[in-house]
C-alpha cells in the first residue's frame, strides 16, 4: 500500500525560502497524481499546489503562483514544493496527497486518497 511521508518544514524568516519532500513508499509514485495543501490553525484545509503523474500539469492556488514551484522525480519515488519569497501567511501544516490515476490527467484539488502526516511551516521574523 502507499505511503507518504513530508519532510522539509522549519522556521523561516519572511522572504526566505524552504523546500518540501514528499517521499513515497510502497508503490511507485509515478501512477500518481500528487497534491500539496495546507491548514494554518483555525482554517480549513486549502489546496497548494499538484502536479499530474508525469509531471506534465500543474496547478497553484493564487495565493502561491510565482513563488512556489512543484516538481517530482519518479525514479526516486519523490514529489518536492520549492517555496520562496515566504510570507507570515504561508505559516500552516503541509501535507502531501496522492490520487491514483491510470493515464496522466490535469491535476485537482478533490478526490486524493493517501495522505502523507504533515509538517510544520512558520514563517516569522
Amino acid at each position: 500500500q502507499l505511503q507518504l511521508v513530508e519532510s522539509g518544514g522549519g522556521l523561516v524568516q519572511p522572504g526566505g525560502s524552504l523546500r518540501l519532500s514528499c517521499a513515497a513508499s510502497g508503490r511507485p509514485l509515478n501512477y500518481y497524481t500528487i497534491g500539496w495543501f495546507r491548514q494554518a490553525p483555525g482554517k480549513e484545509r486549502e489546496g497548494v499546489s499538484c502536479i499530474s503523474s508525469r509531471g506534465g500539469n500543474t496547478k497553484y492556488a493564487d495565493s502561491v503562483k510565482g513563488r512556489f514551484t512543484i516538481s517530482r522525480d519518479n525514479a526516486k519515488n519523490t514529489v518536492y514544493l520549492q517555496m520562496n519569497s515566504l510570507k507570515p501567511e504561508d505559516t500552516a501544516v503541509y501535507y502531501c496527497a496522492a490520487d491514483f490515476a491510470i493515464v496522466q490527467a490535469m491535476c485537482i484539488f478533490s478526490g486524493y486518497d493517501y495522505w502523507g502526516q504533515g509538517t510544520q511551516v512558520t514563517v516569522s521574523s
